[in-house]
């Protein structure tokens, strides 16, 4: 998530400031403009020629200050790490007493955004991490506080980006702390820091999803009202957002963090943004939307950007549920994968196409081969049985798997319905009966009527009749014995 494109919050000096500050000998003037010449066709030339600037000033000055910078940034570039860092300490000598304490905070900030733009490898990153302490050693010195917060917020994105949660974790609490007033309030003078320091630390908690931590995290940035953060880092922390609720499955409020994450980014002029927009276009298709994620108006603009031409055409396909065209984009764009987060997630939309393309597939038939469907579909047997015995156990397929042939018996609709009626009207019946032998005044004793003796309803019945309602008497088989002629 931390691109390389605007690092410094505070908005990017110009990088050649210092060269509207004129004056000096022009013996020295000469000698650096000569060396800047040689910078690219002759850069270990132009290191050794800018290295002469400060010898030939009497005193540490302006001049002298701008030939190490220049050599300085060469050395990095070239490699020689052990050089560079030598000379940003004799750098450092500089700002106590030659160049204004505004110049060098601005050229210092400059320099360290260089570093951290063109550091490639880890000796470079090596060499980045002295840079910073160098740094925090001098200016705590003269007691330059939002520099120091500066350099410990680029020495905190070093950390995340190496995975050190070790020492990320330290250092965010230092910073916390440092944007704090002596009561513990936030102070709203350093609240572009302080919501950096939020911002560091919730994207440390989503890579190691503890969604725990990271939601309360979350919601409390969200709070903060004490300061105007630089959009990126309001990007920042929407995207780790969203993620959030990627997670536990809450689609909406997923769609509503990546919006906001790339409306931020597309504010900062990150490169993030086209990311972001992939993620939004993959939680639309997880909602199950219609609505076209490129119908508003700030993501209008990008409809036809050949970086995310994939994504539109898969939330295309999606929408008109043609599995073909989906899978034939999925297996032509690879590339797509290549984000963990994609990765991860783009299988329940996949999942979701096949088991809708399975149910329409398999409509017109009662009877089917579980490697028809796979051929249909392009997927595995085993792929089909797990679709398959999802529908069934989801009550959107009814019917049984036969794992030892391979077929899947769709129970018939009209038999069910025809099941289903017979018993509801058994119901019934037994309801009617129950009704009429124990609630009707006709079938209850004379006693139970208070009365006398007068012949009641169930004694005209024939005796047939009432035995066979009333069941078998206690101690006999049920069975009716056959009549027997008087006297036989």
């Amino acid at each position: 998530m931390q691109d390389s494109d605007d690092e410094n919050y505070d908005f990017e000096y110009e990088e050649d400031e210092d060269d509207a500050e004129q004056g000096g000998d022009v013996d020295v003037e000469n000698k650096y403009y000569n060396a800047k010449q040689m910078k690219g066709d002759a850069p270990e030339e132009a290191i050794e020629e800018f290295l002469g600037v400060p010898a030939l000033e009497p005193e540490k000055g302006n001049w002298g200050f701008k030939g190490l910078k220049q050599a300085i940034k060469l050395e990095f570039k070239l490699g020689h790490y052990n050089k560079a860092v030598e000379h940003y300490t004799e750098l450092l000598t500089y700002v106590k007493s030659a160049v204004t304490r505004n110049y060098s905070e601005k050229s210092i900030n400059n320099m360290l955004d260089f570093i951290e733009k063109n550091a490639e490898d880890e000796a470079a990153n090596e060499c980045m991490e002295h840079f910073y302490s160098k740094t925090l050693e001098s200016f705590q010195a003269t007691n330059n506080e939002r520099l120091w917060l500066a350099t410990n917020t680029k020495l905190a994105r070093l950390w995340l980006a190496q995975k050190d949660y070790t020492r990320l974790t330290g250092k965010v609490r230092e910073l916390h702390k440092a944007c704090q007033r002596e009561d513990g309030t936030d102070d709203p003078s350093k609240g572009t820091y302080s919501m950096e320091a939020y911002a560091l630390e919730i994207q440390m908690y989503s890579e190691t999803r503890n969604n725990k931590r990271l939601k309360g995290l979350y919601e409390r940035a969200l709070s903060v009202r004490s300061a105007v953060p630089h959009p990126k880092i309001m990007g920042i922390i929407r995207e780790c957002g969203g993620k959030m609720h990627m997670s536990e499955e809450n689609w909406k409020s997923a769609q509503s963090d990546f919006f906001e994450s790339f409306r931020n980014y597309d504010e900062a002029g990150s490169l993030q943004r086209i990311q972001v927009l992939k993620y939004l276009v993959l939680t639309t298709m997880l909602m199950g939307s219609d609505i076209n994620p490129f119908d508003s108006q700030e993501t209008k603009p990008y409809k036809n950007d050949p970086r995310i031409a994939a994504m539109t055409a898969l939330v295309d396909a999606y929408q008109r549920d043609d599995i073909n065209q989906y899978e034939t984009i999925l297996q032509q764009n690879k590339d797509l994968l290549a984000d963990p987060f994609i990765a991860e997630n783009i299988d329940e939309v996949t999942r979701n196409m096949r088991t809708k393309a399975v149910v329409k597939l398999v409509a017109p038939y009662t009877r089917f081969r579980l490697d028809f469907i796979a051929k249909r579909l392009h997927i595995s047997v085993p792929e089909v049985q797990d679709i398959v015995g999802f529908l069934i156990m989801d009550k959107k397929l009814r019917g049984k798997i036969n794992q030892d042939v391979g077929t899947v018996e769709i129970e018939s609709r009209a038999d069910l319905d025809r099941m289903h009626a017979v018993a509801d009207w058994t119901t019934a019946i037994r309801s009617l009966a129950s009704v009429v032998l124990n609630e009707s005044e006709g079938f209850k004793s004379d006693d139970a009527l208070g009365g006398g003796g007068g012949p009641s309803f169930a004694s005209s019945m024939p005796e047939s009749f009432m035995s066979s309602a009333r069941g078998p008497a206690a101690g006999t088989s049920g069975k009716r014995k056959p009549n027997r002629a008087p006297g036989k």
